[in-house]
């Protein structure tokens, strides 16, 4: 079973929502709003990458592609999965969890994993803080440009590696500190790699960082021990 025991949940037009202890669906608040969702995409692309983070978005598709090609028949959850870009950069022989606060941008997702012919792919309205997956389920976590909104960092850490497997591996893309424009003011929690490092390898993983340049943002790995 995918989610923990306790839970229930219920699948409206391929969302699945998490209810609580009175049987009501879980309700958050989206950043950008649900009604935002539809311009997603566009906002990444011609404001979010030109502009704050000074970095080319057909690069970051290009990076992101090579780095999950060693993706294969594993069970995989991405974190924030936004408006569904995974769906054109992960195979689809994987099994597919995502989650999202915002049931927009959900709703694109799961047309696009659709569209790409995924025949195992799931999708939950839920928190990054208080994952709904059982303990130790998947082989591969991801979290692409997210990270820096998630809350404590430590907390997110903890939840991941509750639901990972041992030896498997979490990918990252995030803004950091030490690259972006200091004029621009990019929001959330931004932490060095410095700081990255010294909080995953507290958790027990092993920290790779990638030697690659697009404006503002740190690519990594890190597996799991």
């Amino acid at each position: 079973m995918k989610i923990k025991d306790r839970l229930k949940a219920i699948n409206k037009h391929g969302i699945n929502f998490i209810l609580d202890d009175k049987g009501n669906i879980r309700k958050y608040k989206p950043w950008l709003g649900d009604l935002f969702a539809f311009v997603y995409d566009s906002i990444m692309q011609k404001s979010i990458f030109p502009k704050k983070f000074k970095g080319s978005f057909s690069r970051h598709f290009e990076i992101l592609r090579k780095e999950y090609q060693p993706i294969q028949n594993n069970i995989v959850l991405e974190i924030a999965t936004g408006s569904g870009l995974s769906s054109k950069l992960i195979s689809t022989n994987n099994s597919y969890t995502g989650i999202d606060i915002s049931v927009g941008l959900l709703k694109q997702a799961v047309q696009k994993f659709k569209d790409q012919h995924f025949t195992d792919a799931e999708f939950f309205v839920s928190t990054a803080s208080e994952l709904p997956f059982c303990d130790q389920f998947f082989d591969i976590v991801i979290c692409d440009l997210s990270l820096n909104f998630l809350g404590d960092l430590d907390n997110f850490i903890t939840e991941i590696k509750r639901v990972m497997k041992a030896g498997s591996i979490f990918y990252c893309s995030v803004p950091v500190p030490e690259k972006k424009d200091p004029k621009v003011i990019i929001h959330g929690n931004l932490y060095s790699e410095t700081e990255l490092k010294t909080h995953f390898e507290k958790f027990n993983f092993i920290f790779n960082p990638k030697p690659i340049e697009n404006g503002a943002l740190l690519y990594f790995n890190a597996r799991l021990l």
